[in-house]
């Protein structure tokens, strides 16, 4: 039974129009689910923001729905068949995995900007049950596989929509069928891009070439990236390029995490008085605590959010002695991040490869074992839909009062990590756990300094960020103490398949 779509608000309704506008300039008519071939040189950029809570998320979501009723394909990160003549697509896009997969989690068929630059290159053999399964070729005969075997991939695509799974239920692994990975040549067509406030220039350049109509989803009160300033890329947009919602809704209205968020945008709050809001609301509702300690076990899958990097740092060591981890390796299960990959440019191919199976700056990855070489590291990449990988590694491990980390192991080359079990708010931004840590003493120390960014005191943009990275439990932390686990570290969490894709219309986001 189809789900009736959600009443709008009027701002809503407002940035609805003024995408369907846009859209109709670009030939594609949402209201009437009618399109026209892609016109050359034509091309728009319109930027929907608004703070948490206001509905971003499901307006982004219906657009997707309407885009896809009036027949336009969606561009994933998995497989995108021979363009067809006339052809209208779609991508929607976030700046990381853990981004990615969020909105996924709410049906909306999302993938990195780094997958779309980049296209798999599938083996001749396999690419034909990716052209019948997408509806561009007949029922192949493969060697080596049954009919039985086809029978489960087509099954797995009708209900899934993905090719990788569908050739997975089908028995085959990533390897079998993608050879390689290239750097995409022909421009897109619609690009929609959620936590564009994470965005610096030269991604918002390149995604301005790729997508000749793109639609950017932010928040302004997040943090901008490091080097603008305060500033974000939708911030040097025309006024009339740019809908903010305003209203946050009534589902939301009685979240106590997102009350806090809110509260921050009053000019007279203070540190010590937002703290006492805090600790109000803790008294009213389990979703917000009020912690005497930091608690390791929840460090391994969601980080401690803070403001210095001497914090993150002794967290970082204090949850590795909690856990007797041994100096000089590391323990399956320990979280790490991505700091990029370290390749000579005669290794470019591989590169793509690493940044097109997710292991992209900031992403946020598990330690499962060592690799299948010296050097070589068993990773579950978080938020990737393919996230299990094998690579060779750097970890780096730094150490409080030096400037020289410590490396446990370390391949020659290959992809750098630090350890993840604490990270700064800036890192953490564009992603969400279940339960979140903030660590409240670096805050305090951030609304001491007295410094501002755009206009707002630096400590409330931190808070705020840090918040809503919360989506079920908040936990504001009050002293630098750490409650030792119950239970080893492991990775058997890991395991748990992902619940199926099916674009949908949500509640309120």
């Amino acid at each position: 039974m189809a789900v009736p779509a959600p009443i709008l608000s009027a701002d809503q309704a407002d940035a609805q129009t003024r995408v369907a506008e846009l859209l109709r300039g670009a030939g594609i008519d949402i209201e009437a689910s009618a399109t026209t071939p892609l016109a050359d040189g034509k091309s728009a950029v319109m930027a929907i923001t608004g703070k948490a809570g206001s509905g971003k998320t499901l307006l982004l979501a219906q657009i997707s729905q309407a885009l896809k009723d009036a027949g336009v394909d969606f561009v994933s990160g998995d497989y995108e068949s021979r363009r067809k003549k006339d052809r209208r697509t779609l991508a929607i896009l976030a700046p990381t995995n853990k981004a990615a997969s969020v909105l996924r989690t709410r049906g909306v068929p999302a993938t990195t900007i780094h997958r779309i630059l980049y296209t798999p290159v599938y083996d001749p053999e396999y690419e034909k049950i990716a052209e019948w399964l997408s509806g561009q070729g007949d029922r192949p005969t493969i060697e080596g596989l049954s009919e039985l075997a086809l029978d489960r991939a087509h099954a797995f695509f009708q209900q899934n929509n993905s090719i990788p799974g569908a050739l997975a239920a089908a028995g085959l692994r990533g390897s079998d069928f993608i050879t390689g990975w290239k750097r995409r040549e022909e421009p897109l067509d619609i690009g929609m891009v959620d936590e564009s406030s994470m965005l610096d220039k030269k991604q918002f350049q390149d995604l301005c070439e790729i997508f000749p109509t793109l639609i950017l989803f932010g928040d302004p009160a997040q943090l901008a990236p490091v080097q603008q300033s305060g500033s974000m890329v939708f911030d040097d947009l025309p006024k009339d390029r740019i809908a903010h919602l305003n209203r946050v809704h009534r589902q939301d209205a009685d979240n106590p995490i997102l009350d806090l968020a809110h509260a921050l945008a009053d000019p007279d709050l203070t540190f010590e008085t937002f703290e006492r809001m805090v600790e109000d609301a803790s008294r009213k509702d389990d979703r917000v605590v009020m912690a005497g300690r930091v608690e390791a076990a929840k460090m391994a899958r969601s980080p401690v959010l803070v403001w210095r990097n001497a914090t993150r740092i002794r967290l970082i060591h204090a949850f590795r002695a909690a856990y007797s981890a041994p100096s000089d390796t590391l323990l399956p299960g320990e979280p790490l991040i991505c700091d990029g990959i370290e390749l000579p440019l005669k290794h470019r191919k591989k590169r793509i490869d690493l940044e097109a199976r997710g292991l992209i700056k900031g992403a946020q990855v598990i330690y499962r074992g060592e690799g299948s070489r010296p050097g070589f590291s068993k990773l579950h990449v978080v938020g990737a839909p393919d996230p299990q990988v094998n690579v060779a590694s750097i970890v780096k491990i730094e150490m409080p009062d030096e400037d020289e980390p410590f490396i446990p192991f370390a391949a020659r080359m290959g992809a750098t990590f630090l350890h993840g079990a604490a990270v700064t708010i800036h890192k953490a931004q564009g992603s969400q756990w279940p339960e979140v840590q903030v660590f409240a003493p670096d805050l305090f120390a951030a609304a001491r300094v007295g410094r501002m960014e755009a206009g707002v005191p630096l400590w409330k943009r931190l808070a705020y960020v840090a918040i809503t990275r919360a989506e079920t439990r908040l936990f504001w932390v009050m002293r630098n103490r750490l409650a030792r686990p119950t239970e080893p570290l492991g990775i058997d969490d890991l395991d748990t398949p992902a619940p199926p894709l099916a674009l949908q219309r949500d509640d309120p986001a």
